[in-house]
């Protein structure tokens, strides 16, 4: 049974006025009080965690958790037990690689039903924009779909086309009535080049065919369509500071343009890939050293709105690790579970602060997903989603104990400073010390 009111306290609780000391107290789910550490506990149970920080837990609203229809590349399950030990206490599942693809209603209501009961964490949805689908969005949108994705590129999966220019015409009428987002998968696909006659096991070669200028001209067209049609329009996983710097511009245009980047982008840089190594490989790709610094620097002006992960794991085999060969590989990271200590290691390394972490990872994510008004603060009446975090602590990541069904990762091996040590779902504990408690608790979240 859960407490009827639980305290926690912490020297360090990151609030939206910034870090103090505080008890946070908890009742029936949500934070009913923040006061000060030594404020009375009226018998309460009582938890102090010290000099650790009390922050709220992240929300991943870009997780390809691809269940169902392939399972086997991730699932509900495993997916939230990775999330939750990595301090994820909601994530947004994207509407590909699973089958059917969230596409139509009646494939959303096959995506609730495999989520149900197995999540550790919360659980929603986004829906796909694809050719032809756009008369689908209507129903989707009012069976609780976040927004709505689509791709200007090949996606790598047959069931899950690009659009057209006719297919973003049908849809932008119908998302404006709606008010609806438009997530985009931005690369110009007359940009794309084929792989050429490099080697295919080097990195080099695949960074070739998917230039910078492929993520810019493809961001210039949808702030036009912003422009012209007045939607809101979120730029996906941006791995070009360019093209951060074009949607930063857009935002002080007053565009209704947001965009997201993820850890690897901020993390990694193409010099230092080696030869072979396919879990590496992403679409867009991941870039050099100085753009990994201005990408760095987007995010702390606030061109880039959010960090999130974009797990798109698959089987090892579908990875090409025995060859190298970064020509037939999968793209796509594995990092749900890492996520907020890779996005910390060097948040911290470059003098950004705790709220700026939460700010990308918490509050950033929750008023993308519309949920900003219940989730991703620590303040009376919001939903207690909490994670103590020592952000202090250096460790060595050893992929056999990922919770993600495959363990290929870029990370393995890196040396992190910042670890999750323990995370509260709606106030109960779901995840310390590399235990789970009690059975699946997460709720499926509509919009």
């Amino acid at each position: 049974m859960r407490p009827r009111h639980l305290v926690l306290k912490s020297r360090r609780v990151v609030t939206p006025g910034g870090v103090r000391e505080a008890s946070v107290r908890i009742a029936d789910g949500r934070i009913v009080e923040v006061a000060d550490r030594s404020a009375p506990t009226r018998g309460a149970v009582v938890v102090d965690i010290g000099g650790r920080v009390l922050m709220p837990a992240a929300i991943d609203t870009h997780v390809h958790v691809n269940e169902p229809g392939r399972t086997d590349w991730e699932g509900f399950a495993s997916a939230t037990r990775a999330a939750a030990a990595g301090g994820i206490a909601t994530l947004v599942d994207m509407p590909l690689n699973s089958i059917p693809p969230t596409t139509s209603l009646e494939a959303l209501h096959a995506k609730a039903e495999a989520a149900a009961g197995r999540c550790r964490v919360h659980v929603g949805f986004w829906g796909g924009l694809v050719r032809g689908n756009a008369i689908e969005l209507e129903r989707l949108h009012n069976a609780g779909a976040f927004g709505f994705k689509c791709f200007l590129v090949d996606s790598g999966v047959v069931e899950f086309p690009p659009v057209a220019e006719s297919d973003l015409a049908a849809a932008t009428s119908r998302l404006a009535v709606l008010s609806a987002m438009l997530l985009v998968h931005a690369e110009d696909a007359g940009r794309i080049t084929p792989f050429g006659n490099g080697r295919p096991d080097q990195y080099s070669s695949y960074l070739r065919t998917r230039p910078a200028e492929a993520e810019t001209e493809a961001v210039a067209r949808m702030v036009r369509l912003s422009r012209e049609s007045g939607i809101r329009v979120h730029i996906l996983h941006l791995s070009s500071s360019s093209a951060a710097e074009a949607v930063g511009a857009a935002k002080r245009e007053g565009l209704a343009v947001t965009g997201e980047t993820c850890p690897h982008y901020l993390t990694f840089a193409s010099e230092e890939i080696p030869d072979g190594a396919t879990e590496f490989k992403c679409a867009p790709p991941i870039r050099d050293r100085e753009n990994r610094e201005r990408l760095w620097a987007a995010l702390g002006r606030g061109e880039i709105d959010l960090v999130v992960s974009d797990h798109s794991p698959s089987p090892v085999e579908l990875k090409c690790r025995d060859s190298g060969d970064f020509q037939k590989a999968w793209g796509g990271i594995s990092s749900l579970e890492l996520s907020l200590s890779a996005t910390w290691s060097g948040a911290s390394a470059r003098g950004f602060s705790m709220e700026d972490l939460v700010r990308w990872m918490c509050r950033g994510p929750a008023e993308l997903a519309g949920l900003g008004g219940w989730k991703g603060s620590i303040a009376p009446g919001f939903d207690a989603d909490l994670v103590v975090f020592d952000p202090d602590a250096s460790w060595t990541v050893d992929p056999m104990k990922l919770r993600h069904r495959h363990p290929l990762t870029p990370y393995a091996g890196r040396v992190m400073k910042g670890r999750v040590e323990a995370t509260y779902l709606r106030g109960r504990k779901v995840y310390a010390g590399g235990r789970f408690f009690g059975p699946p608790r997460g709720e499926i979240l509509l919009a």
